[in-house]
């Protein structure tokens, strides 16, 4: 049986915290707000793959009202949702990311996300898939107040269990 599933976060710009993408630092004067690293691009892969799955949403399972997620590591938790898909009989197809922001450019850093989302997931680099946009100058991506991050997975189910 195969499964889609889609995710989408952002996260606003904030003062005095590193901009972490896809497990990439990108050097930036701005983070982005949020309990864990708040890396927007892993927040909506891995909701895309607990969607794939009916499992719920990051929130549910990495509520940002538990202290053990303050400044966690989202490759860490990437890494446990791919294992529960994994203890589940689910194994991932695919997975094509788009990330919004109008600054930084993060062409540069493209590959290295897939490689870094790829390795925390246990798959091969060529199943990750990471596209950059501007959405010029509108909305809050444009005012350079957040990114946004929008993500795809199917995954196959062994024999439909």
């Amino acid at each position: 049986m195969t499964r889609i599933g889609h995710g989408f976060d952002v996260h606003a710009f904030t003062e005095g915290r590193p901009l972490v993408l896809g497990g990439v630092t990108v050097p930036s004067e701005r983070g982005l707000a949020g309990h864990s690293d708040a890396d927007v691009l892993a927040h909506a892969l891995m909701d895309a793959i607990l969607g794939a799955m009916r499992a719920g949403d990051i929130g549910q399972l990495f509520p940002d009202t538990d202290p053990a997620y303050e400044g966690a590591d989202s490759m860490v938790l990437l890494s446990c949702v791919m294992g529960l898909a994994r203890e589940q009989g689910f194994s991932l197809i695919d997975a094509d990311c788009t990330v919004a922001a109008q600054a930084p450019k993060l062409a540069p850093y493209r590959e290295q996300m897939c490689q870094t989302m790829a390795q925390a997931m246990g798959v091969d680099v060529s199943q990750v898939g990471v596209k950059a946009t501007t959405t010029e100058h509108l909305g809050f991506v444009g005012r350079e107040e957040g990114i946004a991050a929008w993500s795809v997975v199917l995954l196959d189910k062994e024999n439909g269990r």
